[in-house]
């Protein structure tokens, strides 16, 4: 069971925890099944980190440790090929957001899963280098080295597509996984 510290620091990083899912998930249903399966599975762990930041790389991992197992259960990878569709757009230039955010959610899904796993990690969720280095019990500098691989491969994915307004793609990712 959580305690009130707990409490407040899950209230805290829910968005993110959920963005997360939705960038490893292809549906929303799927999203918010981990999401709901990673909570509880934090609820109910015997013994929980009692600072913010390793808790915070502890449910994440949680996260990520499920979803694989999904994977390996299914036996497969998972299929990419949808736009998920985008809720609470702001009405302010919806238009051109609604389409930035389409391009880059169409872009980030045609990315490969590592590319989009440390993005989801770093970009996304906001990780730092050593943070995304701990969970993936990986160098710190491979990370680095993956993230600027994966922002390249976005970045050209984002150039094939007609019609894009440039925006920052760091400050598109986190928009997008932020749910807005």
């Amino acid at each position: 069971m959580l305690d009130d510290t707990q409490q407040a620091w899950l209230v805290q990083i829910r968005r993110k925890v959920f963005g997360y899912a939705c960038a490893l998930c292809p549906d929303i249903s799927g999203a918010e099944d981990l999401y709901q399966d990673t909570i509880l599975r934090a609820m109910t762990a015997p013994s929980v980190p009692t600072d913010f930041t390793a808790y915070r790389v502890w449910l994440f991992r949680i996260m990520r440790n499920l979803w694989i197992d999904r994977l390996r259960a299914q036996g497969r990878l998972p299929e990419f090929d949808t736009v998920a569709e985008i809720d609470d757009m702001p009405s302010a230039h919806a238009d051109d957001q609604v389409v930035n955010a389409l391009a880059v959610r169409q872009a980030f899904g045609a990315l490969s899963k590592p590319h989009r796993d440390i993005l989801a990690l770093v970009d996304i969720c906001g990780f730092s280098y050593a943070e995304a280095a701990e969970m993936l019990d990986v160098p710190a500098g491979t990370i680095m080295s993956r993230v600027s691989r994966a922002r390249a491969a976005l970045a050209a994915r984002m150039q094939e597509e007609r019609n894009v307004i440039s925006l920052p793609l760091r400050r598109v990712a986190r928009k997008i996984g932020d749910g807005a």
